[in-house]
């Protein structure tokens, strides 16, 4: 079992920035790949970006690409998301999600966009965008 735990959300201005952290417990952090989602009131939840277990590797949704990074940290058992030139449309609670990958797979390997590839969810964390 691996236990998800989101926090840095809050309320910011567009234009603004914020990092979201996302600290893992219970397995071996390094054997999964992480991601964020998020989810928009009325929406459905949506991917937002990956990166590999060794952090070499990360892919993001279009609409947030050349503005969000994903770092981790595998020392600290954390990944992030930092998030600049927030927008008004970036509002909504975002998720930590992990998948496992076998240790004989390479580091690079990514999981993907779809939320079925994922294994371990966290609580989420309220992010708001003021105009």
């Amino acid at each position: 079992q691996v236990q998800l735990v989101e926090s840095g959300g809050g309320l910011v201005q567009a234009g603004g920035s914020l990092r979201l952290s996302c600290a893992a417990s219970g397995r071996t952090f390094s054997n999964y790949v992480m991601a964020w989602f998020r989810q928009a009131p009325g929406k459905e939840r949506e991917f937002v970006a990956t990166v590999s277990r060794g952090g070499t590797e990360r892919y993001y949704a279009e609409s947030v690409k050349g503005r969000f990074t994903i770092p981790r940290d595998n020392a600290k058992n954390t990944v992030y998301l930092q998030m600049n030139s927030l927008k008004v449309e970036d509002t909504a609670t975002y998720y930590c999600a992990a998948a496992y990958i076998a240790e004989e797979r390479p580091e690079s390997v990514l999981v993907g966009p779809d939320e079925r590839s994922y294994d371990y969810w966290g609580q989420g964390t309220q992010v708001t965008v003021s105009s």
